[in-house]
């Protein structure tokens, strides 16, 4: 019989808690988790700074499966799990995300969810003017998302739940003997025809 610890599903872990986030927050209840692939990619480098996680909308804007640029119509690659189609691909950089402090990834976390748009069509939340994605401020967006994790663990989540964003990458390597998970190459636009 193996002394070896199971490796460790990151997506899982990750899917739950997110799960969880919507089922707490109200903020966050327009999210269905079931249209939402989890992932990880490693990360480039192991070091500190750089991206810790994005949100990939798998529809354009209004939810629309096709735009034009430059006069040639496009649409974006089918992304299908467990038989079902995913609006959004939720992917976390690893190790760099794990070596964040709790608190910053519970904000990441809450970041990304954030960009999922109010109607759930596969669009990101759209913001007024210029900076579409962050509003004006990422800095007062971020902050935001401080007061949204705040609240949420005011409302008391399983604490062995949260527990793998604890440790950092390392430890939690060291206690699981593998850290595995969900990986799903960038989905490619796809030319659909020439516009006039």
């Amino acid at each position: 019989m193996s002394n070896h610890a199971p490796s460790f599903d990151f997506s899982a872990a990750m899917r739950d808690v997110c799960i969880d986030i919507t089922q707490r927050h109200p903020k966050f209840r327009h999210i269905d988790m079931s249209g939402v692939a989890v992932a990880f990619a490693q990360a480039r480098s192991n070091v500190s700074y750089g991206l810790q996680a994005k949100l990939t909308p798998m529809r354009f804007e209004r939810g629309s499966r096709f735009t034009v640029r430059d006069g040639q119509e496009w649409t974006v690659q089918k992304l299908m799990v467990d038989g079902s189609e995913m609006l959004y691909i939720l992917t976390f950089y690893l190790p760099r995300f794990l070596n964040l402090s709790y608190k910053e990834k519970l904000t990441t976390i809450f970041h990304e969810l954030y960009h999922i748009s109010p109607e759930f069509d596969g669009d990101i939340r759209r913001f007024g003017g210029h900076f579409y994605v962050h509003s004006h401020s990422q800095a007062e967006y971020d902050a935001q998302m401080d007061v949204f994790a705040a609240e949420y663990l005011k409302k008391r989540p399983p604490t062995e739940m949260l527990a793998f964003l604890q440790p950092d990458f390392r430890r939690l390597q060291a206690r699981h003997g593998a850290v595995v998970g969900m990986q799903i190459p960038i989905p490619r636009l796809i030319p659909v025809r020439k516009t006039a």
